[in-house]
């Protein structure tokens, strides 16, 4: 399809639930067309079809973000879909509570495979459209990546991890026309979270350290913070880590 003028196109992965569903319906309400992209391809399709019956331009692509091909056949598909690419939001996350001495090998690199490496593979096929478009790149990391978490250490390794490619990827497109930034959520109300399960003999002193004070966010907070940093209004932010976590990480 070709490119039309004026419009702008956001790629968002994790986008059939909770917080990437959330940034996907804040991106549509200012106008910006969608690649959705997720796993759950029921879920997925629900989703875009309300957004589509929103008034906003809207595509699905099912696929698993953990292998690299995928990624660069997600990027592809906004691309013809659409002539153009603006916006990438890597929002995707797989988390387990576990003790670490207990979590599988195959879980572990599960996680790594799509907290950490699919957004970069999914940078590499995006930023050359990105340099043309001008756009921009939101991690959605966690406070995880800022702080010690308990039940949750390949998680939290893995944010750590996305945080240093946003910072990482930031100073070497500093001077390019692209902007990469981060946002770093708290406790959500979200399927990953309210379906968690936890061990047995769970500490929840431990768990009370990172839940804070204050009550979870509603996603459509968090999604908010991530419409903005991606819109032309922030045309400042590059290289930024914004916190969402309700104080949590603030001391």
């Amino acid at each position: 399809m070709a490119d039309e003028a004026g419009l702008r196109v956001a790629l968002v992965t994790g986008s059939a639930r909770g917080l990437g569903r959330a940034i996907a319906e804040a991106l549509a309400e200012q106008g910006v067309a969608l690649m959705l992209v997720d796993i759950l391809a029921d879920r997925l399709e629900e989703t875009r079809g309300a957004i589509e019956a929103s008034g906003t331009r809207c595509a699905a692509f099912a696929t698993d973000i953990s292998v690299r091909e995928n990624c660069v056949a997600a990027v592809d598909a906004a691309i013809s879909e659409f002539g153009r690419l603006d916006i990438l939001v890597n929002a995707a996350a797989l988390m387990r509570f576990n003790h670490a001495t207990q979590v599988p090998e195959d879980e572990f690199w599960r996680i790594m495979q799509v907290n950490a490496g699919a957004p970069f593979w999914f940078a590499q096929a995006a930023i050359p459209h990105l340099l043309e478009s001008e756009g921009n790149i939101v991690n959605v990391l966690s406070q995880s990546a800022l702080m010690g978490t308990s039940y949750i250490v390949p998680y939290s390794m893995s944010k750590a991890a996305l945080m240093q490619l946003t910072k990482s990827l930031a100073i070497e497109y500093v001077d390019k026309p692209i902007r990469i930034n981060g946002v770093a959520p708290g406790s959500m109300m979200t399927e990953i979270s309210t379906g968690a399960r936890l061990p047995e003999d769970v500490d929840f002193a431990k768990m009370k350290r990172y839940s804070g004070e204050r009550p979870p966010a509603d996603p459509a907070e968090v999604a908010a913070v991530v419409a903005f940093i991606s819109s032309p209004k922030a045309s400042n932010v590059h290289g930024a880590i914004w916190t969402a976590d309700g104080g949590v990480t603030a001391g």
